[in-house]
């Protein structure tokens, strides 16, 4: 296998809108959790929300009195979570994009990060001193870090971040553009910590000042060159991004921070223009709005608790958020089964299509039909758009864990069963395979072939890690949605988007 440069893949697409965007490179089952139906009973509720984990710090017994312990989900959870304790860098605190290959930090990486202390404290895996002291340590060097509009030696520009940036320096990696997603994931991250940590502490006064002070900094009218939506990025080389949000996708929690933003809001018309634009359609099971890659599905709800809160468009088609996540999983699940590209291993345990690696970008011969191959791309079914060359990611159902925990949790421990240590390793699951993919004679991009078994990635990503951490432990405890809900940036981005029921009608405004 030819050695990797880690920079050499600068065309490879990036996770938000991957089709779009240019990104640099860098067995023990829970026994019927719930029962599912694609038909809910309550029209305005979730079919099968997981059962109510009651308030965080009662995780043990809720747990036990649930039925949500389970010995592989407790081992998948805390070595995911290591990547994160051992990978941050020491002094900066920033998260690489990815393991082992060299790798500059990636900005939403940060954010799981973040959100992923505060669960290693509830679990005992750190104390609440070193988790507040990393939560500390990475906001300050985060607030302090240079911006402006020069093209290098700075961070970010109006309080938003560039995509990736330097582990050591902390400044922008080559030419990535200022990115709009990436910098609400991270600040998404940020407003956890800062509800949570609640404590009479200076650290913790500390933590929810500064992580305050960066939400308040970053300037979302700046980034709306096409008016009211929120567009893709800037960079100072060429100005605007020619993409804006809009659509189904991972994007939903950038415009609620900037709804909700105290010091530069857009307006509430910005979410009727996001959601205009929506595909609901069947695909592989009942009605829901498309996106054909799963993580556009799970990112706003790692920090969103959706069940039973609405907004326009999805009062009028009498589900939630969250009901429309599951259906995309199980639908996914669906098309695995149905299988119409003749996929090696796919079925109803071996399932997942979201962005991640991939071997090469070449078309070959694969039992008499024509196959092209992808490295870095969105890995896509659905009625919008579909895009499957055999390659599965176990973070898509890792992160759609919450969401249907009698089908995602099967799949994760078959695979670990079926491809053992091609697959699985120290911080969990690797980011990709594909079984069809068996020649030998590639040039790869990524990982390596083995015989018999096909290709298999060999690095961790750090925005496949997140999802699985934080949406294990949303199913289990709620800690993160149940945290968020006191956040009032979070229920006033909510409101202005026109949401109403469940917990948030229950809050004060």
């Amino acid at each position: 296998m030819a050695a990797v440069d880690p920079l050499s893949s600068i065309r490879r697409p990036a996770r938000a809108r991957l089709f779009g965007r240019a990104r640099a490179l860098p067995v023990l089952l829970l026994a019927a959790l719930l029962s599912h139906s694609c038909n809910s009973q309550n029209p305005g509720l979730s079919a099968t929300s997981p059962p109510d984990p009651g308030p965080p710090g009662e995780s043990p017994a809720r747990e036990k009195s649930t039925g949500l312990t389970n010995p592989f989900i407790d081992e998948l959870q805390q070595r995911t979570f290591r990547y994160f304790l051992d990978l941050a860098h020491p002094e900066t605190g920033l998260i690489p994009d990815r393991w082992p290959t060299p790798s500059f930090a990636s900005v939403a990486a940060v954010g799981f990060g973040l959100t992923a202390y505060p669960i290693g404290i509830e679990r005992g895996w750190i104390s609440r001193q070193d988790g507040r002291q990393r939560v500390l340590k990475t906001l300050r060097f985060l607030l302090a870090a240079e911006q402006g509009p020069q093209s290098s030696a700075v961070a970010g520009h109006r309080g938003l971040f560039y995509h990736f940036l330097d582990m050591n320096t902390g400044h922008r990696f080559q030419t990535v553009e200022l990115s709009t997603i990436d910098t609400a994931l991270l600040l998404a991250g940020a407003l956890f910590c800062q509800s949570y940590f609640d404590q009479d502490h200076p650290d913790e006064a500390a933590i929810r000042e500064t992580a305050d002070s960066l939400y308040r900094r970053a300037d979302w009218t700046f980034v709306r060159p096409r008016p009211p939506l929120l567009g893709m990025g800037w960079r100072p080389e060429n100005g605007f991004i020619e993409s804006d949000w809009k659509g189904y996708d991972e994007s939903m929690i950038l415009y609620i921070l900037a709804l909700g933003s105290p010091s530069h809001p857009i307006e509430p018309e910005a979410w009727s223009a996001f959601t205009s634009t929506y595909v609901w359609a069947p695909y592989h099971g009942p009605e829901h709005v498309s996106f054909g890659p799963l993580f556009g599905h799970q990112y706003s709800h790692v920090w969103v608790d959706f069940r039973g809160i609405q907004d326009a468009f999805m009062r009028g088609k009498g589900i939630d958020y969250f009901e429309n996540s599951r259906r995309a999983t199980l639908s996914q699940r669906a098309y695995a089964i149905a299988n119409p590209g003749g996929f090696r291993d796919y079925g109803e345990n071996i399932w997942g299509l979201t962005a991640c690696d991939g071997p090469a970008d070449v078309t070959l011969d694969v039992n008499g039909r024509s196959v092209r191959f992808h490295t870095y791309a969105a890995r896509a079914a659905s009625a919008s758009w579909t895009n499957d060359d055999g390659t599965l990611a176990p973070t898509a159902a890792g992160g759609s864990i919450a969401f249907a925990p009698e089908v995602a949790i099967p799949a994760l421990a078959a695979m670990k069963t079926k491809y053992g240590a091609d697959l699985w390793g120290s911080y969990g699951f690797l980011d990709a395979l594909n079984p069809t993919f068996t020649f030998t004679d590639i040039q790869l991009t990524h990982g390596k072939v083995v015989p018999g078994k096909g290709w298999f990635d060999t690095d961790y990503i750090g925005i496949d890690q997140g999802p699985i951490v934080a949406m294990i432990e949303n199913l289990r405890t709620g800690l993160i949605w149940k945290t968020m809900q006191k956040n009032p940036y979070i229920a006033a981005g909510l409101r202005r988007a026109g949401f109403t029921g469940g917990w948030l009608d229950s809050q004060k405004p």
